[in-house]
This record gives structure tokens, C-alpha cells and sequence, in this order.
């Protein structure tokens, strides 16, 4: 079989914006989607996520902004060659998993041998080397989830844009799919999904995108995500950490007893604030690094 490889391509969105009526759903997007990294996209309901992908995909119309692959303009061979999951799960309850799974191999360009020796490659991967035969509806809604996510995968696709591929999947099934996700960045396969569960995104991805009300309000790594947060420390001395609410240029998040979590407000104040505390005792002061969830709710204020 020969397989498509995408290099060094990239998915480039700029400026991306939707409207539906008199609301703008998605609001001149841009971020890219690097090759051999995965892209983790965050958001609550009504963010946006699903419809920036359908525009990716070219499933619902770009009313502005541009979609690039390789450095142009996307086409429609371009999208064919991508691996896509889309949000509203597209497969056939009435008919035996391995054969709509060639079936959509072979609508993809694959003959019907390297579609049925793939699918069923990936089907034992998730454990279901044993139900190729069986009809999906007669699945359990996470075994569902892992033909789907098996579609995707299917044709070796040169990019993956899935929508909330973890849904519904235990964590043997979230371990089959992270590995089989790792050998496609490996081959320099850009990868974009999203997610609610963002200690498996912190986890997983290379870069983050969190989208609110249409927009992007942060990009990049996690540590550059992090860096960019607010620079919090936990200080404890040996009696009430009381006192710090009245040391000039800090700002006290919380106190409990002798511990409290401080951010400074002037550069001055770290040092006069250590020295003050180790005349009372210092036991504690260390950087906190704030969780993927803090930085989520920062962004999104």
C-alpha cells in the first residue's frame, strides 16, 4: 500500500470567521498546527471548536479569513487526504463494523485488501479484533467511539482533525489511541483535536489553543502558557502568615494558618517580603505551577 506522508506540512488558519444570522460564532481564528505535534483545542460549550473545524474541513462554508496547507490555499484533494472525526459520529448502526470500515477505505483510495488488512490492524488494536463481524449498534457506545476514531486512522492521513476523540473511551482504549496518535506525529503528521478533559490535553499535547466566545484567548505551549500566567508562591513561616496581607507590593490569594499563596505586585516586594519571612521563621517559599485548568479559567475571564 503507499501511503501519503505529509513532511514538513502545516495547517495554517488565518483569520477564520463564521456567522450564523447576526452572530459570529467563530471570530478571525488564527493558529497553526505544526507538523509531527499535536494541537490540543480547548473551549467550553459554544466556543466555537467544532465550527473552526468544520471550516478546516471545508464542511461549512468561510464567510472570511483562509485555510493553508503546505504554505496555499487548502483544496479539496488537500482535505481528502486528511483523517477526520467529526462531532456527529458518521458510521452505519445496521452494518457489520469491518465492512463499512473498507467500505470507507476504499472511498478514500484504498483497494479492498489494504482496506480490510488496516481496518483490521486497527481494530485489534482497540480490542476488537473479535467483533469484526458484528453490527455497530450492537456495541457498547465507547466501542463505537473506537471504530470511529478507527476511520479516521484508516487511509494513513497526512493530517487528523478530531473532534472530541476521547469521549466515551475507557483508559485502555485513551492508551490505544494516544499510541496510535504518537506514531502519526512521529511520521510528521500534524494533529488538531479537541477536548474537555484537559489533564489528558496537558498530558498529550505539544501546543494549545483555547478558544472563547469565537475567539482565540491564548496559544502555545504549555510552559509558554504557564510563563504567561500569573506567578504565584507558596510562603510559610513558623507563625501566622497573617502578616503578609500588610506587606507593601503583595497580593495574598490565600492564608491558611502559618502557609499562604502570594503573588507580588512590584518587583521590590520579593525580596524585602523573603527577608521579612525569614525573621519570622521561613520554612517554604517556592514557585507554584498553575495547572492547565487555572490557565483555562484565566483565559477565558
Amino acid at each position: 500500500m503507499t501511503t501519503a506522508t505529509s513532511g514538513t506540512k502545516r495547517i495554517e488558519v488565518d483569520s477564520l470567521t463564521r456567522r450564523f444570522g447576526q452572530s459570529t460564532a467563530v471570530d478571525a481564528v488564527s493558529f497553526t498546527v505544526e507538523p509531527g505535534r499535536m494541537t490540543g483545542f480547548v473551549g467550553g460549550n459554544g466556543a466555537g471548536k467544532t465550527t473552526t473545524m468544520r471550516m478546516i474541513m471545508g464542511v461549512l462554508g468561510i464567510h472570511e479569513g483562509e485555510v493553508r496547507w503546505d504554505g496555499r490555499p487548502i483544496g479539496l484533494r488537500d482535505r481528502a487526504s486528511f483523517g477526520y472525526m467529526p462531532e456527529e459520529r458518521g458510521l452505519y448502526p445496521k452494518q457489520p463494523v469491518l465492512d463499512q470500515l473498507i467500505y470507507l477505505g476504499q472511498l478514500r483510495g484504498m483497494t479492498r485488501k489494504d482496506a480490510s488488512n488496516e481496518a483490521t490492524a486497527l481494530l485489534e488494536r482497540f480490542d476488537l479484533g473479535g467483533r469484526l463481524k458484528d453490527k455497530l449498534e450492537s456495541l457498547s457506545l465507547g466501542n463505537q467511539q473506537r471504530v470511529q476514531v478507527a476511520a479516521a486512522l484508516l487511509h494513513r492521513p497526512t493530517a487528523l482533525i478530531l473532534d472530541e476523540p476521547f469521549s466515551g473511551l475507557d483508559p485502555a482504549a485513551v492508551d490505544s489511541m494516544v499510541g496510535l496518535l504518537r506514531e502519526r506525529t512521529r511520521d510528521g503528521v500534524p494533529v488538531l483535536f479537541s477536548s474537555h478533559q484537559l489533564d489528558l490535553v496537558d498530558r498529550l499535547c505539544d501546543s494549545l489553543v483555547v478558544l472563547a466566545h469565537g475567539t482565540v484567548r491564548a496559544a502555545g505551549t504549555s510552559d509558554e502558557l504557564r510563563a504567561r500566567g500569573p506567578r504565584r508562591h507558596r510562603l510559610t513561616t513558623d507563625g501566622d502568615a497573617g502578616w503578609l496581607r500588610g506587606q507593601p507590593g503583595v497580593d495574598v490569594i490565600d492564608v491558611a494558618g502559618n502557609s499562604a499563596v502570594i503573588e507580588f505586585t512590584a518587583d521590590s516586594a520579593r525580596e524585602q517580603t523573603v527577608r521579612a519571612a525569614v525573621d519570622r521563621g521561613l520554612r517554604e517559599f517556592s514557585p507554584i505551577v498553575p495547572t492547565l485548568s487555572e490557565i483555562f479559567r484565566e483565559a477565558v475571564q
